[in-house]
């Protein structure tokens, strides 16, 4: 018994860990494009990607992995049938708008650095006129793919698990048969694999320009605009590897997930941590790769420094 109390104490501190500094990070890049927002007229289709699929990955880790969380450490009856179907339902379209969103920023960075063609010349100077109906398109889509997830959705009950229910601890999502089950495990499935193999296509396709581009011309970084672009586009190939590796683990999971009747919390809890390493780390390489979020932040680490000081050697002098 206290095995599986130190078991479950461990795997509540790893949610912890992880939530916390997603939700930090996800919250600090969409505080530096608020901040760079203010300062330009207007964001690259790049950076408005960025900022969106922060916003995205926020609320994924609002809706999945808090309330996981909070059912680790013990707490029951957290939400009932009508928050069940809303959390379940917002957390679902999250999910699918990050592997979306990741997708978005793949495809758009290989246009932009494509060379210029025939129909390549025409589409780039409207590349950011595109950006929000693609957001648009994209969370129409989903939400429409996603309709299913609320109406099986209800509060635990009482006894034991009904078979081909999906088990997250603060909710249920009974399936009722195995024929719902699968078909909501294909349809979700078979989206995702879609535009992941997208994703890759478009990402490999930019890993060859820079080949290219390195071999054509010495000193590329130095070269006006492909610093930027060189940067930019390695950010996009780290997020699309960081993605495709976590999507592989928890798609295992989630075809073993789909092949039992019953499934242990256990492994539900393991999926939902690979599914949100992505939320919670993704930030960090933007961050750490993106020089307007990394400038914004450390200039407001900068401007608080002053203030900080002025406090030190006001202490120092009343002592």
């Amino acid at each position: 018994m206290n095995l599986k109390y130190s078991d479950r104490s461990k795997t509540g501190v790893s949610f912890i860990l992880q939530t916390g500094l997603g939700i930090f990070g996800n919250t600090v890049v969409l505080l530096a494009y608020a901040s760079i927002v203010s300062s330009e007229t207007k964001l690259l289709p790049v950076d408005m990607i960025l900022c969106h699929l922060a916003f995205v990955n926020l609320m994924l880790l609002l809706t999945r992995c808090v309330p996981q969380t909070m059912t680790v450490f013990g707490l029951r009856n957290l939400l009932n049938d009508p928050g069940c179907k809303v959390v379940i339902y917002a957390y679902r379209i999250s999910r699918a708008l990050s592997v979306c969103i990741t997708c978005m920023l793949s495809v758009f960075q290989a246009v932009t650095i494509a060379p210029a063609g025939p129909r390549l010349s025409r589409l780039k100077p409207s590349l950011p006129s595109l950006v929000l109906p693609t957001f648009a398109g994209l969370w129409l889509l989903n939400m429409a793919i996603c309709i299913a997830a609320p109406l099986f959705s209800m509060a635990p009950r009482n006894g034991t698990v009904p078979a081909f229910t999906l088990n997250l601890g603060f909710c249920h999502v009974d399936f009722r048969n195995n024929l719902s089950y699968v078909i909501n495990g294909v349809a979700v499935s078979g989206r995702d694999f879609a535009f992941v193999a997208l994703m890759v296509g478009s990402s490999g396709y930019i890993l060859l320009l820079l080949h290219r581009h390195s071999k054509q011309v010495k000193g590329i970084r130095r070269s006006q605009g492909g610093g930027a672009e060189t940067r930019a586009a390695k950010t996009v190939l780290t997020l699309v590897v960081l993605y495709a590796v976590f999507f592989g683990i928890d798609n295992v999971i989630w075809i073993y997930m789909l092949t039992m009747p019953k499934v242990s919390p256990v492994v539900a809890d393991m999926r939902v941590f690979f599914s949100s390493c992505y939320a919670s780390l993704s930030p960090y390489f933007v961050i750490s790769s993106n020089k307007k979020v990394k400038g914004k932040i450390v200039c407001s680490a900068e401007h608080d420094q002053p203030l900080e000081d002025v406090m030190i050697n006001h202490y120092r002098a009343i002592k």
